[in-house]
């Protein structure tokens, strides 16, 4: 709920919660980039480094539907400074951890006080704006969340390569502390609303569910999946779970989620669209800094460089589609961007080791552009036929789906880049016959034969040569995906123009 006052103020608060947000996407965008020292300095393998990454967003995920009802119970304003200061705090803690268990723990509290800023930015910018000008206020806000993407890989390379990855989640204290200011000071307080009975078993049923999986998906790697008893239990715990959350939100008189949001059809098909967003977006942007600095030995700076082109397209194309919302059917800006994402990730399919910098950088650019294309109008339809009432609850529900896909997809696409390396090197090795002496004097010019280290030189060639492959097979399944999402856009539908409530999308 917003007062005049509220609408009086709608630059300073604009500019406040985007600060919130930038600092949110400021700081996943960062650790990304940054990933390959916070392994070397915590000591972890390469499938348990991507827990810094889950872990911050499965937490987001399970406090993400809350929102709504802890909004109503302490006032949207608290609990958009309870976040702000929570996420600021936990920040610095991440910057002191000396242990991989300490900086999942940080990261894990990061995204427990986060969740709730992408999903009250969203609720409060529609309030303050008139209908007509939401599809813009949604540009506006999209604008501020990619600035992440532009500023994270190169300030987070450039403070890694000058300083220390810490200071990559430093930078979130000024950041935070602007953001709180400006919601204290020109946010007015909320009138408390109409809290309904906090339903304890959606939530912990929803918890298992999302906990229980992130686990199942993390671990399977290292304990070789449904051969271990740990993984059948995440399963067994994941499938009742869901079963109970499921039969309680049929039957429930107070369900966790307000069973009208089950009823829109643009709301349910876009959030299963963003799902698969969510894994195109963040398990790219995962994937990429790690296989430049691993594969090709760029330095951490260079690696930020290289992924800016990415959030400068996607900035540009979200004021282009700030233009055009209204105008032109979101359906069509939907399926340009992923057109342009397909030609991007065919790109991405052809990458090398012996390849100069320029495939990244133009199909980095070229997948920002279709990201851009992407965002603002699934963020516009799936709310555009919500009520006002159910706008912060949709909000929390439509992030929470969209973490779920990140989490999910880095979970996957690191996984198979690990198993699949380990079977694309046994096939690789056993193609190197030394006995042929062929093979034999063409590795002889590059390799030592005939010392330990000379081998363990090569089997680390074929290990590279097998990773890159893993890498370029996680793209054909991105491709596939962004493929298959195309359909969807059959099932939405445009809103009646003069649906008062709602938002006004052609």
């Amino acid at each position: 709920m917003t007062t005049e006052q509220d609408s009086k103020n709608r630059w300073p608060i604009t500019v406040s919660i985007m600060l919130a947000t930038v600092m949110n996407s400021l700081d996943s965008t960062i650790a990304n980039v940054a990933l390959p020292h916070i392994q070397g300095s915590v000591q972890a393998s390469q499938d348990q480094i991507t827990w810094v990454l889950t872990s911050y967003i499965v937490a987001a995920a399970l406090m993400t539907p809350m929102t709504g009802w802890l909004a109503h119970r302490i006032g949207r304003k608290t609990l958009f400074l309870i976040s702000i200061a929570g996420f600021t705090v936990a920040s610095m803690l991440c910057g002191i951890a000396g242990s991989l268990v300490e900086i999942v723990l940080f990261r894990l509290l990061q995204g427990v006080f986060g969740a709730a800023l992408i999903p009250l930015s969203q609720a409060v910018l529609l309030d303050i704006n008139p209908p007509e000008k939401h599809g813009q206020a949604m540009a506006i806000w999209g604008a501020g969340a990619i600035l992440g993407p532009i500023l994270g890989p190169t300030l987070g390379g450039w403070l890694t390569e000058q300083a220390s990855w810490r200071w990559g989640v430093f930078i979130n204290l000024p950041v935070g502390i602007l953001a709180f200011l400006g919601v204290w000071l020109f946010i007015s307080t909320d009138i408390r609303g109409r809290q309904k009975p906090f339903d304890f078993l959606g939530f912990f049923a929803l918890t298992g569910f999302i906990g229980s999986l992130q686990l199942m998906l993390d671990r399977g790697p290292s304990q070789d999946w449904f051969s271990s008893a740990e993984i059948w239990t995440y399963a067994l715990v994941l499938a009742g779970s869901l079963w109970v959350f499921i039969i309680h939100t049929m039957t429930a008189k107070n369900p966790f989620f307000d069973p009208a949001l089950a009823a829109d059809r643009n709301f349910i098909t876009a959030s299963v669209f963003g799902f698969f967003i969510g894994i195109l977006l963040f398990s790219t942007m995962a994937l990429l800094p790690p296989m430049m600095q691993n594969l090709m030995g760029y330095p951490v700076l260079t690696a930020g460089i290289y992924s800016m082109p990415r959030g400068v397209a996607s900035f540009c194309a979200m004021f282009l589609v700030g233009q055009l919302i209204g105008r032109v059917d979101t359906r069509l800006i939907l399926f340009a961007g992923l057109c342009i994402s397909c030609v991007a990730l065919i790109q991405m399919t052809h990458f090398d080791l012996s390849m100069d910098p320029t495939p990244f950088v133009i199909s980095g650019f070229i997948q920002g552009l279709g990201i851009g294309l992407l965002f603002v109008p699934l963020s516009t339809l799936a709310f555009a036929t919500i009520p006002a009432r159910l706008r912060s609850e949709a909000s929390a529900v439509y992030t929470l789906v969209r973490n779920m896909g990140s989490a999910v997809g880095i979970s996957i696409m690191q996984a198979l880049v690990v198993s699949n390396t380990q079977s694309i090197h046994a096939d690789l090795a056993g193609h190197v016959n030394l006995s042929d002496p062929v093979v034999h004097a063409d590795l002889a010019r590059r390799f030592d034969l005939s010392s330990i280290p000379g081998l363990s030189a090569l089997n680390g060639e074929v290990t590279r040569q097998a990773t890159m492959v893993a890498y370029v097979d996680d793209f054909k399944l991105m491709l596939m995906i962004t493929l298959l999402c195309m359909p969807m856009l059959l099932l939405m539908r445009k809103p009646r123009r003069n649906a008062p409530a709602h938002l006004e999308v052609e």
